[in-house]
């Protein structure tokens, strides 16, 4: 299954859920982080595991609180590579996501400093055909350090 981390964030006062996130190994092939980041196939392959993947994020439609998506992300950002890190001996430099831009804007991701690095090509990861097989995805990243493309790019 590959490294994962999730969180449930409870609202205090209710001590009800009012946010969930998941997080994974990142994606193997991702040409614009790739070439944001700036490593080539050898690099990549070497230090994939230094990025996280947020496959989740989720705020149920009851929850109305302004800004919330922003500052929980931002809140995350804060403290999931020291978790990471607990959990597997190793600290992750950079998240990514993606967006169904049919369905969201990601402004939310916007709002926290996340920076657009383009769209997903449309193909599956196992896609041998080329062929778009899967909605367009819009695509996120957030650097967790000042150095993080010499961090990602140490051979």
């Amino acid at each position: 299954m590959g490294e994962h981390l999730k969180y449930l964030v409870y609202s205090a006062p209710l001590q009800r859920p009012v946010a969930c996130f998941a997080w994974s190994s990142a994606v193997r092939h991702l040409e614009s982080r790739d070439r944001f980041i700036g490593w080539n196939k050898e690099i990549r392959t070497k230090n994939l595991h230094l990025l996280a993947y947020n496959t989740r994020f989720l705020i149920p439609d009851w929850v109305r609180v302004p800004y919330l998506a922003s500052h929980l992300l931002s809140r995350c950002a804060k403290i999931i590579s020291s978790d990471w890190e607990k959990l597997y001996n190793h600290p992750v430099y950079w998240l990514e996501t993606f967006v169904d831009t049919e369905r969201f804007k990601g402004t939310c991701y916007k709002s926290a400093n996340w920076l657009y690095l383009g769209k997903t090509k449309g193909l599956g990861k196992n896609d041998k055909t080329k062929k778009v097989n899967r909605s367009f995805k819009a695509v996120w990243g957030y650097p967790l350090h000042r150095n993080f493309r010499e961090l990602l790019n140490h051979g």
